[in-house]
Parts: structure tokens; sequence; C-alpha cells
């Protein structure tokens, strides 16, 4: 129920603001092709009912009508806005072949940033988009130390303990969801396509497991794999 108040409060706030306005203002609400929100519009035909103004039934069609209108528009744009961060993997054998999200934002959890975003980035090259190509790579080179010195700074601050919901983990965690959000965005809105071989990402998963290993100048201190074989 405590879900409810709120938005009841709320409400209750939005149509006290609207009982300030005069019958002419709120006339606005109601005429055909304003810009208000179905609700607002409710709100000030039943504000004007309340100020004893009469409406005949071809009005109050016209009102409802609108406001029906109005709510078909919100939830097919919802349905639109949905549609957009789907991942549109099909089978059709014409459907161009990319490197999946899915994989895109696994292996970027366990593998790093980088990598997520240099397969991001072949994506946008097969795509011909090569400023989006370019942005991504620069932001996968930048997130390597952006996620060292990010992870010292908690480490060293004592932000780190050994809850599983320790900040420290928020750079790993931020890296792909930024990627995703780079595909949402800049890929062509819902694009189908099918799943590019394993073949390339395996062996450039090999050569980042190497160098995540190695942990040159403890670079990589922060990444997944290397603070699992240290607990």
């Amino acid at each position: 129920m405590g879900i409810f108040v709120p938005i009841f409060l709320l409400i209750m706030v939005n149509k006290s603001v609207l009982r300030k306005l005069s019958d002419y203002e709120l006339n606005k609400y109601i005429k055909e092709g304003n810009r208000f929100t179905p609700e607002a519009v409710q709100m000030a035909f039943e504000i004007l009912e309340e100020r004893g103004r009469t409406f005949t039934t071809e009005e109050k069609i016209s009102i409802q009508n609108i406001i029906q209108n109005k709510k078909e528009s919100e939830a097919a744009k919802k349905n639109e806005e949905i549609e957009d961060w789907k991942d549109h993997i099909t089978t059709d054998s014409s459907a161009i072949r990319l490197y999946s999200r899915a994989l895109l934002l696994s292996s970027s959890f366990f593998l790093g940033t980088f990598y997520g975003a240099f397969l991001l980035s072949l994506n946008f090259i097969k795509l011909k988009k090569y400023a989006s190509a370019v942005f991504t790579m620069f932001f996968g080179i930048i997130y390597i130390p952006f996620q060292y010195y990010t992870y010292r700074f908690l480490i060293g601050n004592g932000f780190a303990n050994s809850s599983r919901y320790s900040p420290e983990i928020l750079p790993l965690i931020l890296g792909p969801l930024i990627l995703i959000i780079i595909w949402v965005t800049m890929m062509p809105k819902r694009l189908a396509y099918r799943t590019q071989s394993f073949v390339f990402p395996v062996i450039l998963a090999i050569a980042m497991l190497i160098l995540i290993f190695i942990n040159y100048q403890g670079w990589f201190s922060s990444y997944f794999l290397l603070r699992f074989t240290q607990l």
C-alpha cells in the first residue's frame, strides 16, 4: 500500500496547482492538440466541472477522446522505447553478422571493458559507422586507467569491504553498462542481426587473459578474474 500513497499525494499536489489556474488557462488543457499529459487534461476537466462549468455530451466525448488518444500515444512511445532496448537477434540468413550484446556484456565483466569495447568497435566498423567505432575504442582505452585509479581510490580510502555489494565492484559493472548504452544509442534502431563466430573473440580472450594475469604495474588488479583467484 505504501507505494500508492506517494502517487496519490503527487496527484493531489498537481491538482492543487491546477486549481490556482483561471478557467481561461484550464480551457487550454481540454483543447485538441494540447501538449499536456492525459492526467492533467482529466484534472482540468474535473476542476472546471467543480466550478460549475456545464459540458455538453459532445464536449465530454471529445475530451475523453483527447485523454484516450494521449494515453495510447504514451503507451506506443513506451513500447517503442522498450523495442529500442531489446536485442534483435535473428536466424534470417540475410541478416548481418555481429558480436552479440550478451557476449559484450558478459565478456566485459570478466575480461574488462576494453575487451567489450574492441568487439563493439568491430561491429560499428562492419556497419560502416566509423565515428562510433573510434569513439567506442577510445572509451575502452581510457576506461583502463579510469578503472585502475577508481579502484585504487576506493581501496585507499577504506570504501572496500567484504560485502558482495562493496563499492569497489562499481568500476567492474559501470563499464559494461556504458557499452550497452553506446550500443542502444549509436546502433541503427532495432537492427536485426545474426551472431558472429566466436573464433576471434576466443583468441582475443586468451590474449586478454595473459595481460590480466601478468598484471603489469597492477593495471588489472581490479579485474574480476584476478580478484577471484585472490579470494
